[in-house]
């Protein structure tokens, strides 16, 4: 084709002759790399040290970079990066990302709330078992411990069924967990200061049928740690750092709560839960994000009475692949095919 007909086309853009650059530093599905790659993107996976990031955005020409919990984007790297299009986080929460000061520079900034709702959903309800059956603790022994006495240590399980958890955060993880949750029999309570109108969850029976139950959101979160045998929280780390549960929450709720925090580190404040699990207070706890992340206090990695996962609520195949997809489908529905 003429090259000066092709660049009279309104739709002609002078970017589609050269190659984009987008930097998956903290990896990005095989799917996803496809995706973007055959609409003609260049996709780096080279996990680059955080404090080199920006270096290796300027000297590779990276356009976008892609993140997900371990890589931050704060506004030194977004000053330090005059060429950087786009920031996108695979996952949910963005606050390792300084969204809105990105945006006021120009910057598009997206990230897939929708992808690993699922993924985060099944690791609770696998935390709420573990933790009422001690598996993460009898794990530990079996192989070294007298199995008459492990029996007797684990004897005091505890069912799901009948028992009542309260989700606080009622978005796409809070209303997944709640259908997994009906699912096996309990009563949900649903905490949300946003949500004001009913919700109606679908549970899935099978794969082929599903029933429907509605759910009406409650604003005090007093009213509903009280009566919970379970709590499992899903809300953004606080704007001003604080924890949602603290000393204060743990004295209004039930003697022998569990409870499950997959969310962000910091919204449950780790010295207090320590304090509540040795009064009793609380009989087990899961986390699977910390305050120190990658180096979580060891007194939590030690407790026999808290579940610990190194952050893998969306390290799921299933997830990755439709976090990897969105993200895709995201670039390019807003650049465009390259090629």
């Amino acid at each position: 084709m003429d090259f000066e007909l092709l660049i009279q086309n309104p739709k002609f853009k002078i970017e589609n002759f050269r190659k984009v650059k987008i930097l998956a530093n903290d990896g990005i599905s095989a799917l996803g790399q496809e995706l973007l790659e055959k609409a003609g993107y260049t996709v780096i996976t080279e996990k680059v040290n955080q404090e080199d990031l920006a270096k290796a955005v300027n000297e590779n020409n990276i356009e976008m970079v892609l993140v997900r919990s371990a890589t931050t984007v704060r506004k030194e790297v977004i000053d330090a990066c005059p060429n950087l299009k786009l920031i996108g986080r695979g996952g949910v929460g963005m606050d390792n990302i300084d969204v809105a000061y990105a945006r006021e520079k120009g910057l598009t900034v997206i990230n897939t709330p929708a992808s690993s709702s699922q993924s985060v959903a099944e690791l609770v309800m696998g935390n709420l078992f573990s933790i009422s059956r001690f598996l993460n603790d009898s794990f530990k022994n079996m192989e070294t411990g007298d199995f008459s006495v492990l029996k007797k240590n684990y004897a005091k399980g505890v069912e799901l069924r009948g028992k009542t958890l309260t989700i606080i955060g009622f978005g796409r993880i809070g209303q997944s967990l709640a259908s997994y949750a009906l699912g096996a029999g309990m009563d949900v309570v649903a905490v949300d200061s946003f949500i004001k109108e009913p919700i109606t969850i679908e549970v899935q029976i099978g794969t082929k049928q599903t029933a429907k139950v509605e759910i009406t959101p409650i604003a005090s979160l007093e009213e509903g740690i009280k009566v919970a045998d379970y709590i499992s929280i899903h809300v953004p780390k606080q704007a001003d750092g604080s924890a949602v549960i603290t000393t204060k929450e743990f004295e209004i709720m039930k003697k022998g709560v569990r409870l499950v925090n997959a969310a962000r580190g910091g919204v449950i404040n780790e010295t207090d839960l320590l304090a509540a699990i040795e009064s009793g207070k609380v009989a087990a706890a899961a986390l699977d994000v910390f305050d120190n992340e990658p180096n979580p206090r060891k007194d939590l990695l030690n407790n026999a009475k808290i579940a610990t996962t190194p952050h893998i609520g969306a390290a799921t195949l299933e997830a990755q692949d439709r976090i990897g997809s969105e993200l895709a489908d995201l670039i390019i529905g807003q650049f465009g095919k390259l090629n």
